[in-house]
């Protein structure tokens, strides 16, 4: 496999806007796929079983998400530590921090799925599911349930074999789920009419098709890292960085499911006012725009996602003016993007439900949803580099304050505040204003940090 023989050393000598491009373009490839991959999921549901059943899904995946995010907070954690050990020729250290990570991944992923069984119900509740959205989402979640340990295990490798520069393989990795989903979406909810509990099989065989496919590529001894059961008795300082370079991203799943929970009961409260859409309607207006959310900001997630690797490894060999070379890149590359995708997802925000449903509630009240969610979008690549900057580099609590400034510092309280004046239509305001003030301060903070650079380097 040619693409598997690719060491990790050309991080450091290939000119940025080319490495930039071949460390990005996968990984967006790769996000476009799995999120096309949950629009599909929104199709089919939205479709074939009803209005409702895209609340089910939208109340579900935070938790499950949030579930994953531990194989994902690990991946981060100690694909942090892989390409600065890489980068600085500590080729011993990297291969422990990979190892340490598989085992710490299988522990923590079969003692969520413990919780997630005995706790079913309480927490469906608590993410919003109520009246007809709950024995929908009920179906859908146990059945996922069965799948996450192995979803965290991709997302874990994922990071890793971006880590190492494998951007190809790890494209093929998010591909693998994407295609096995789709495929199954058909075969299970269409000519079978198993319904929610087709949509959930099709999720978990995809979630064990990628998974199976990452243990045969580094069982195989094909990635510069090596699957070594010697190595995973685990160390504590190892550990330790993982985990403090990686609550950055558990904290901020976590604070996405706090979000979730806050803005579904918001959403049913507001949306079962007198003269309301009704609660069900509107959380599943809100899952629409999610879901489209996903699918459209796959460029700028893969910009963020090639960024990582090359800024750490750079870092740790303590070439400085080519960090700041691949913020200033990606930064303008990202402006011009997101761009480009805001003016098309606010032209067409009026026809985007009719893809996914014939409810006339959600055709009717979606475009308003989708446009105001979406109106900030030029400036998401700084809530995005930023922090990707400082986990990249191993500071933890900076790259953790940038993460929160979005939906724990601005949007959970402008979510409480805002309706009290301007109703449901409050919540929808609420994102492009925290948008517009974490920007600034991302960029304010990613400036000042360009500048330290800068004098490093003398």
């Amino acid at each position: 496999m040619a693409l598997s023989s690719e060491k990790s050393s050309y991080l450091g000598t290939e000119p940025i806007p080319k490495l930039l491009l071949k460390q990005s373009l996968p990984a967006a490839i790769g996000f476009m796929v799995m999120s096309l991959n949950m629009v599909v999921d929104t199709f089919f549901v939205g479709q074939y079983i009803g209005g409702l059943a895209i609340g089910a899904i939208s109340v579900t995946f935070p938790i499950s998400f949030l579930f994953s995010s531990i194989g994902m907070s690990i991946g981060i954690g100690g694909g942090s530590i892989v390409s600065r050990a890489l980068g600085s020729n500590d080729n011993q250290k990297a291969q422990l921090a990979f190892n340490n990570q598989i085992m710490l991944t299988l522990i923590l992923a079969f003692f969520v799925i413990g919780v997630g069984v005995f706790l079913k119900y309480p927490m469906l509740d608590l993410f919003g599911a109520k009246d007809g959205i709950l024995p929908l989402a009920d179906t859908y979640f146990s059945i996922v349930l069965i799948g996450i340990p192995f979803l965290a295990l991709s997302m874990m490798a994922n990071n890793n074999l971006r880590a190492e520069g494998k951007a190809k393989v790890s494209m093929i990795v998010l591909l693998i789920p994407s295609f096995v989903n789709v495929l199954l979406d058909y075969v299970f909810i269409d000519l079978f009419d198993w319904g929610m509990a087709g949509a959930g099989w099709a999720t978990t065989i995809s979630h064990l098709g990628c998974a199976g496919f990452i243990i045969y590529f580094y069982v195989s001894g094909k990635g510069e890292l090596k699957v070594k059961p010697v190595l995973f008795k685990l160390k504590s300082e190892i550990v330790g960085e993982t985990f403090k370079i990686g609550s950055v991203t558990l904290v901020r799943q976590g604070t996405i499911s706090i979000l979730a929970i806050l803005l579904n009961n918001t959403l049913y409260h507001y949306g079962s006012l007198s003269g309301g859409i009704g609660g069900d309607v509107a959380i599943s207006v809100y899952g629409l725009a999610t879901r489209m959310a996903m699918f459209a900001l796959f460029p700028l997630i893969g910009i963020a996602q090639g960024f990582m690797p090359i800024a750490g490894y750079n870092y740790g060999a303590g070439n400085y003016s080519r960090v700041k070379s691949v913020i200033n890149v990606s930064l303008i590359s990202g402006l011009v993007v997101s761009f480009v995708i805001a003016t098309i997802l606010l032209l067409s925000s009026n026809f985007i439900p009719y893809i996914f449903t014939k409810d006339p509630a959600l055709i009717k009240h979606g475009p308003t949803a989708i446009f105001w969610i979406f109106l900030s979008t030029p400036i998401l690549v700084f809530l995005l580099i930023a922090p990707s900057y400082y986990q990249a580099i191993g500071k933890a609590l900076p790259a953790l304050l940038l993460t929160l400034t979005k939906q724990g510092i601005f949007l959970i309280p402008l979510v409480v505040f805002l309706p009290l004046f301007f109703g449901l239509e409050g919540i929808w305001y609420s994102f492009p204003i925290s948008d517009s003030i974490s920007a600034i301060i991302c960029y304010y903070f990613l400036r000042k940090s360009t500048k330290k650079l800068h004098f490093n380097q003398l």
